[in-house]
């Protein structure tokens, strides 16, 4: 239980050491931003006419409509199942994470040039962190913290998925630099690991059971995602080898950010509390 209360904290301290890291990376170290520029080339390259309206479409859902509206969603998830303090932590959150991004796009306001974007196409300097980024992860991290416990774990599954792949599509786009993307991430795993932490010392509900979530949704779900990927690669084989020879440092770039993202849900997953004060146990059958 006492290492339980102290990963909120944990996951804190390394999102914020994260994000000192990452600043430092892509706006201070040169070679750090040539990586940068490097690894959103080779995303640009999945870019298309076919392809140029879905990636809109996937990286314009956090926008501040949608965004609202699946944060109520989640808000009434909490309310629903009496989990006030929760709900009101998601309201705060909501807003928070996306102040703190809009805060540090304008006080580290910089122009980064990457020679083959061209004159026009450059990323905006005020960038880092990316604003849908942080709002994806929030929404994600937030969706994990109401869930029932027996749920959760599909839910993260779910969650990081669509974090990563709303990062995925900026990049494609090159709205965003890979490293504001994580910058996104790491901003809202901050901010949610310290509402967890207060959540953990503020809930005084009946403690929820403990009980493995349901292996059939994530058997399904594996299942599927191995089966989408095995056609993917019998119908792209030489493709997929030929851009992983070429472009080996946007290979590297898109796995960081995927483990990123899913590491940082997994943790708020396994920090998130199950009801009641540190030390109380469920009432007796």
């Amino acid at each position: 239980m006492a290492r339980r209360r102290d990963l909120p904290l944990i996951t804190a301290a390394l999102c914020a050491v994260g994000l000192v890291l990452c600043g430092l990376f892509a706006l201070v170290w040169k070679a750090g931003h040539e990586r940068d520029s490097a690894i959103l080339y080779g995303f640009s390259l999945l870019w298309r006419d076919s392809t140029d309206q879905p990636l809109r479409i996937v990286a314009r859902i956090p926008d501040p409509v949608p965004y609202a509206f699946l944060g109520l969603v989640i808000i009434g998830v909490a309310v629903a199942r009496q989990k006030y303090w929760r709900a009101g932590a998601v309201a705060v959150l909501l807003l928070g994470t996306g102040a703190t991004t809009h805060i540090l796009k304008h006080v580290l306001n910089a122009p980064r040039i990457s020679q083959w974007l061209g004159p026009w196409g450059q990323v905006g300097n005020n960038s880092w962190p990316s604003g849908h980024s942080t709002a994806a992860m929030t929404l994600a991290l937030c969706a994990v913290m109401v869930a029932p416990p027996t749920q959760r774990a599909l839910v993260a599954v779910f969650g990081g998925a669509f974090a990563i792949a709303v990062g995925y599509a900026t990049l494609a786009l090159t709205w965003h630099y890979p490293s504001d993307v994580v910058a996104g991430y790491l901003v809202a795993g901050l901010w949610v690991s310290l509402a967890v932490a207060v959540l953990q010392r503020v809930e005084h509900g009946v403690p929820e059971p403990t009980r493995p979530p349901p292996w059939e949704p994530l058997v399904l779900l594996g299942g599927i995602v191995a089966v989408v990927a095995a056609a993917v690669v019998a119908v792209e084989a030489h493709a997929v080898t030929y851009y992983a020879h070429q472009r080996p440092t946007a290979v590297v770039g898109a796995v960081t950010i995927a483990l990123l993202a899913m590491a940082i849900v997994a943790l708020i997953s396994a920090s998130t509390g199950r009801g009641g004060p540190p030390g109380r146990s469920a009432p007796s059958p």
